[in-house]
């Protein structure tokens, strides 16, 4: 039942893997990831599954059809590879976040030294406030791939669109892939001024306040349509 909806939805399933497929390149390119780590899915809406990143395989091997499709439940229902061995964290969030329809999981520096340290980052520049909402908060640990660490993603991401996790990296979500992606950009741009900040002898965080206003502005006219 499930394969003849993806047939029947067929251009929505190539066109997410096709999505998901040129934003792992990025993360590459980008030096947000390194070698194969790193994973990025996506909603299908019309065929209510998710199109995710293959397991240990180099982005810039993969072709589009590579990127595989698992249901709600995480069962594979199209591809050849096993999905990422992050899938329970995708899955947790997308089903505690319907709002969220992407999902993207970076081990890039200086946010990854934000979390090996164990340290927040505040509410201090614009632009992550804006589309976060707020701090960027540190998961507890877990061992990667675990539900354990998937539920502690969940509960420090809240409401959300960024959490770090502890001694691991960064996951970024958002309404649309480049949301996401950009979710994951402006946390590790924040993370490096927040590291320099402190240098220079502190950074001055934004009041509660100012966040709810820019935060708001964002949601409702800036990217009212991601």
């Amino acid at each position: 039942m499930m394969k003849q909806v993806i047939q029947d939805s067929l251009d929505s399933v190539e066109y997410a893997q096709k999505e998901v497929l040129a934003i792992g390149c990025m993360l590459l390119d980008k030096g947000l990831v390194s070698g194969t780590w790193g994973n990025v899915s996506t909603r299908i809406p019309d065929a209510d599954c998710i199109a995710v990143t293959p397991s240990g395989k180099p982005y810039h091997e993969l072709k589009f059809e590579n990127i595989v499709i698992v249901d709600k439940t995480g069962n594979v229902i199209r591809g050849d590879f096993k999905p990422t061995s992050e899938l329970s964290l995708h899955l947790t969030i997308y089903k505690a976040r319907p709002d969220i329809k992407a999902i993207v999981h970076t081990h890039s520096v200086f946010a990854s030294a934000c979390a090996v340290a164990h340290r927040s980052i505040p509410p201090i520049i614009e632009d992550l406030v804006q589309l976060a909402g707020g701090s960027i908060d540190v998961a507890p640990y877990a061992l990667p791939g675990t539900a354990e660490l998937a539920l502690n993603a969940v509960n420090t991401l809240g409401n959300k669109q960024a959490v770090l996790l502890a001694n691991h990296g960064v996951v970024g979500c958002g309404r649309s892939l480049p949301e996401a992606f950009i979710a994951c950009e402006l946390v590790e741009k924040a993370a490096q001024i927040y590291i320099h900040a402190n240098i220079l002898g502190g950074a001055k965080t934004l009041s509660p306040a100012d966040v709810k206003v820019m935060h708001d502005l964002y949601l409702n006219s800036y990217q009212k349509h991601p």
